[in-house]
């Protein structure tokens, strides 16, 4: 556990010197709070969605981040290309599958990227990951119905069919590889009434993609332990939403070291 530790504490240390650049194609809700929770902890942020410069972008990008959470006729394309770009740029992708298995539309385009990208990490809800998988999943819009718990056979699936990392958010968070499963018991219970707050995970996910954790383990680690340590100040959740962004910008080594509770399966 102390070398996974170590390992996450050396990411956070890495993102702040590289200041990666993220381009994230997400939704109308959350562009605000993802883009200053990636500048919070020390990434890099834009919010592109024009075909015109998305080859352009990845050409120099340190990732792609696509959230499918307000989908539509004209966003589908292009989040499309931007997979096509990235995979020519040798860019990680990572999917935020927004109500999977809560319309066609959602279900479809999420394992069409799936599908498409060739370096990829899937981060979503226990319901968005067994819909995702094929299997029945319980979902109301894009909220979660099922415990992160039940999601791990799906999410193994996924690792091992896509050769990609998979997280579950939920009240114990996993990361999930073709060869390893961890367990994170990070957070807040105040963290869901937050909105977007899996939208945050995803961006922060893209930002340590683009220094070389690619399983999502780094990015899992610092939210729930910010949202924590966020929570400790807030008297709900519009503070906690203020709160978290301070808590990023200022998570230190030794916090994130003794706070972190993770476990290897």
């Amino acid at each position: 556990m102390q070398t996974l530790k170590q390992q996450i504490s050396e990411s956070l240390n890495t993102l702040r010197k590289q200041k990666p650049l993220v381009v994230n194609i997400t939704n109308y809700v959350v562009m605000n709070n993802t883009a200053n929770a990636l500048l919070a902890i020390g990434a890099s942020p834009i919010m592109a969605h024009s075909k015109e410069e998305m080859a352009e972008m990845m050409s120099f990008a340190g990732a792609l981040v696509i959230n499918i959470g307000t989908l539509d006729s004209v966003w589908v394309p292009r989040m499309e290309f931007a997979v096509e770009q990235a995979n020519a740029n040798d860019k990680v992708i990572v999917l935020d599958p927004v109500g999977c298995g809560a319309s066609k539309l959602r279900t479809e385009t999420a394992r069409k990227i799936v599908a498409a990208a060739s370096n990829l990490i899937i981060r979503g809800n226990a319901s968005e990951i067994i819909a995702l998988a094929g299997e029945q999943a319980q979902s109301k819009g894009v909220d979660a119905l099922d415990s992160s718990d039940s999601a791990v056979n799906a999410a193994r699936f996924l690792a091992c069919e896509y050769k990609c990392s998979v997280v579950i958010s939920g009240e114990t968070d996993y990361v999930v590889t073709e060869s390893s499963t961890v367990a994170l018991k990070n957070g807040h219970q105040m963290m869901p009434y937050v909105t977007g707050m899996g939208c945050t995970h995803t961006a922060l996910t893209g930002a340590f993609a683009a220094i070389g954790d690619t399983t999502g383990l780094a990015a899992t680690a610092v939210l729930g332990v910010a949202g924590e340590l966020a929570a400790e100040k807030s008297a709900g959740p519009g503070s906690l939403q203020l709160n978290l962004l301070d808590a990023l910008y200022q998570l230190d080594e030794e916090q994130l070291l003794k706070a972190l509770k993770l476990e290897a399966l």
